[in-house]
């Protein structure tokens, strides 16, 4: 059993400047997203750029602020997401964007489709074995790790001790620094009455003993909040919050009724603050594991009573989904969602949810055609939510759906929207 984290001397590779002689021109260089950014790595990188040639940098959801769009002159960005503070690259032009689900991330580095040649990591202090866990973040960084040529690593005392593996030593790391750097943080504001009423409707449709997955956003914590009463719940998700950690402690949360890892928490990264790393450090009954599990297709189907919640940029009336793009811009991205809402439709006693509010300022949720791409098809039906309804589109024709998504619509979009969808109707 492991036991309370204890000092170990780091290995003699200590000093950033040494980044030089790790990365080439040319590499790609892959770190952890969200919370499980290295911060100190990052700002190295970024201040000796000129000494590496031209890298490219594969992202996800940023929160540390450090890249900005004047360092397209020595690095190409790509990421799967404009999420975060992505978003200031993509409208810079600067960030390419990889339409793939999630859960394609590890076999396209595994083949070598996406290179992950140099891989900066974010790590726990050691445990009394030696072995430094990878903190906050699993997803495809685990597989980066196993197939990249150099891993750098930045050891921080406030990182949580957590399981589920792989496990580093120090002499898997080509370079390993200590870090004090305040970790990422991201400002998340308390849901406003409409994503508490949508949070009450998604409730609802969440029998006890259900496995739930929740995406990002104050609609899923509005959604956490509304299930206190409820009893024997699992978590199988790709993020694990403050919500979930709330939930799991006042016993909400027991996992007890999971038809896979029963009594464990799975997830793949943590995103929150000092709350949520004291509840991960050391919880033998929570698990972060890697892309390849949490979203693999294979190991969904053994979920049952699984509950998915995840939200979108607008739906239309057909029930096609856009999660990527709004004004133009990329904001989003395909990420997890279709991975978890499919293996919602096909869980016995599963209900895939999309939750949105019915307007966002002067535009309308519900559409009669998508301003962006199609990120889940109409083939797909899920259950859609705004604070208006809900209209469970699980088995209706398209003239069927067409009236129940107009109910959910925001009142003041409807007769617009109606003869919208009117004329298109008329010329389809």
């Amino acid at each position: 059993m492991t036991t309370e984290p204890v000092e170990i001397p780091l290995n003699q590779y200590r000093s950033l400047q040494n980044l030089s002689a790790i990365i080439r021109p040319g590499d790609t260089v892959l770190w952890g997203q969200a919370h499980a950014e290295p911060v100190t790595l990052i700002r190295a990188l970024v201040q000796q750029r000129a000494a590496f040639g031209r890298l490219r940098l594969f992202i996800g959801i940023g929160v540390a602020g450090i890249l900005q769009p004047e360092h397209a002159d020595a690095f190409d960005f790509l990421s799967y997401c404009g999420t975060g503070e992505n978003r200031k690259l993509a409208e810079a032009g600067v960030l390419d964007f990889l339409p793939v689900h999630y859960s394609q991330l590890p076999r396209m580095i595994c083949s070598g489709q996406l290179h992950a040649d140099v891989v900066f990591l974010q790590v726990s202090k050691p445990d009394a074995l030696g072995r430094y866990s990878l903190g906050l973040a699993r997803e495809y960084v685990s597989e980066a790790v196993r197939h990249a040529r150099s891993i750098v690593g930045e050891v921080h005392p406030d990182v949580p001790w957590t399981y589920g593996g792989p496990y580093l030593r120090d002499h898997d790391f080509a370079l390993l620094v200590d870090s004090t750097s305040p970790l990422p943080i991201s400002a998340r504001p308390l849901p406003n009455p409409v994503e508490t009423e949508i949070g009450r409707h998604v409730a609802g449709l969440i029998e006890d003993g259900a496995t739930l997955q929740t995406g990002i956003g104050s609609i899923q914590d509005a959604v956490l909040t509304h299930l206190k009463d409820h009893r024997e719940l699992g978590v199988h998700s790709g993020s694990i919050g403050e919500g979930i950690a709330c939930l799991c402690e006042a016993g909400v949360v027991t996992n007890s009724c999971k038809s896979i890892d029963a009594g464990l928490t799975i997830g793949g990264t943590l995103i929150g603050g000092a709350p949520l790393h004291r509840f991960a450090h050391l919880n033998s009954s929570l698990e972060l594991r890697g892309t390849e599990y949490t979203h693999d297709p294979s190991v969904l189907a053994g979920i049952e009573r699984f509950v998915a919640i995840n939200s979108a940029i607008e739906v239309d009336v057909t029930g096609q989904v856009n999660a990527e793009v709004a004004g133009g811009s990329y904001v989003g991205g395909v990420g997890g969602i279709g991975d978890f809402l499919r293996a919602a439709q096909t869980s016995r006693g599963g209900v895939p949810i999309i939750a949105l509010p019915s307007a966002a300022g002067i535009r309308s949720g519900v559409v009669a055609s998508l301003s962006g791409p199609v990120t889940v098809p109409r083939s797909d039906a899920c259950v859609i939510v705004t604070e208006h309804g809900i209209a469970d589109l699980r088995g209706l024709s398209i003239a069927q759906r067409i009236p129940r998504m107009l109910a959910i619509a925001d009142p003041l979009h409807r007769e617009a929207l109606e003869r919208e969808v009117h004329a298109l109707m008329k010329h389809a």
